[in-house]
């Protein structure tokens, strides 16, 4: 019997757990399963790529509680078998829209991040910041099911929502096969990449304070003085100015390149002399895992949480204390062009094993349809 999902995301702009949703609805749909993907605003890079298996509701909304009612009527009229959601203010909106719709799907909430984190954070953005914990700890417990994407976050959701044993469920996101391979071998024009050219230290992420890619810039500034490097970091958010002025403060600007959001940037992790994961908190950073699995080196960050789980406590990558340039950069100065400690065979292996693309999706149907078969 052919089941059908609806996913529930603010937009499609370009950010990791987009990426990954969008990942996963392009796999269900190859599993006969019929999926909508619900916009509160129909708009973001990632629409682009979506096959035209999936069907896009927009909502056309400016924020994500304003939804809310148009939730309800999808819901009342579409009735899916699950309605599956990421993001806080997007997670509580479903469950309010399924109370309010009177429709039994399923209602299964992925969280992303260290939820403690999140709301630390969402407290200084203002009055809805404020009160977005209560919500959260009040409606979080009324899904079906809870999935957190690493161990750490899971540790944390249990320690900030009082649930039943047993409703949460760590499941990997579906983040590494034949796809990321093929796609890390496309071209790449930029100039820095180009054969004989100096090593190239990458990173990618929203540009904002949890990446935290000051303490990156700084530890780039410091490794100059040491080795032949440049840097170039993917990305737009609302700290490009602040990031540039600081690169023009430093005087790196002809070494330093901020080329914006990059729908594919896996060209650049396979070209690059390291990839730097420099955030303050994490979930499970998808392009940890995916420079990773196509052999680039890596340093990251022993931030909350993800990192650790990932490198398997610096077998697979360095890891270095949290906000510290000296530390970061003694690490990727001692990472660019040193010898691979693993044969990659053995790293893309392990990969494979725990974030592999097949598995982790059928993971994912047990928990989003249980008891159902799939035809």
């Amino acid at each position: 019997m052919t089941k059908k999902i609806a996913f529930f995301l603010p937009s499609l702009r370009g950010g990791g757990a987009e990426r990954v949703m969008v990942e996963l609805a392009h796999n269900l749909s190859m599993r006969d399963v019929m999926v909508d993907i619900v916009l509160a605003k129909a708009e973001g890079p990632y629409l682009s790529g979506l096959p035209s298996s999936i069907r896009v509701i927009d909502l056309d909304k400016d924020r994500v509680i304003r939804s809310l009612f148009s939730l309800v009527k999808y819901l009342s009229k579409e009735k899916p078998d699950t309605i599956f959601s990421t993001l806080n203010h997007a997670n509580v909106v479903v469950v309010l829209a399924r109370i309010m719709s009177g429709c039994r799907s399923r209602v299964v909430l992925r969280q992303a991040n260290t939820l403690s984190n999140n709301l630390k954070i969402e407290s200084e953005s203002g009055f809805i910041g404020k009160i977005l914990p209560y919500f959260i700890r009040a409606l979080y417990p009324l899904a079906d099911s809870l999935i957190a994407v690493s161990n750490g976050v899971a540790e944390d959701l249990r320690n900030e929502v009082s649930v039943p044993p047993g409703k949460i469920k760590v499941i990997y996101n579906p983040l590494v096969g034949q796809r990321l391979y093929k796609d890390s071998e496309n071209e790449l024009p930029h100039p820095w990449f180009q054969s004989g050219e100096p090593p190239v230290v990458l990173g990618i992420g929203r540009l904002d304070k949890v990446k935290d890619f000051h303490t990156l810039i700084d530890a780039f500034v410091l490794s100059i003085k040491i080795k032949s490097i440049r840097l170039v970091i993917l990305g737009e958010g609302e700290q490009r100015d602040e990031l540039q002025a600081k690169i023009d403060a430093y005087g790196i600007g002809d070494l330093v390149s901020l080329p914006g959001f990059v729908n594919n940037p896996l060209p650049f992790m396979k070209k690059a002399g390291v990839f730097v994961l420099s955030s303050i908190s994490e979930g499970l950073p998808g392009v940890l895992i995916q420079a990773l699995a196509i052999g680039t080196p890596v340093v990251a960050t022993n931030c909350p949480s993800g990192p650790d789980e990932i490198l398997e406590s610096g077998r697979w990558g360095a890891l270095v204390p949290i906000g510290d340039p000296l530390a970061m950069s003694e690490a990727m100065v001692s990472v660019i062009g040193s010898k691979q400690e693993r044969p990659i065979c053995e790293v893309r292996e392990y990969c494979e094993d725990r974030f592999g693309v097949d598995s982790v999706t059928e993971s994912y149907m047990e928990e989003l349809f249980p008891g159902k078969k799939i035809l």
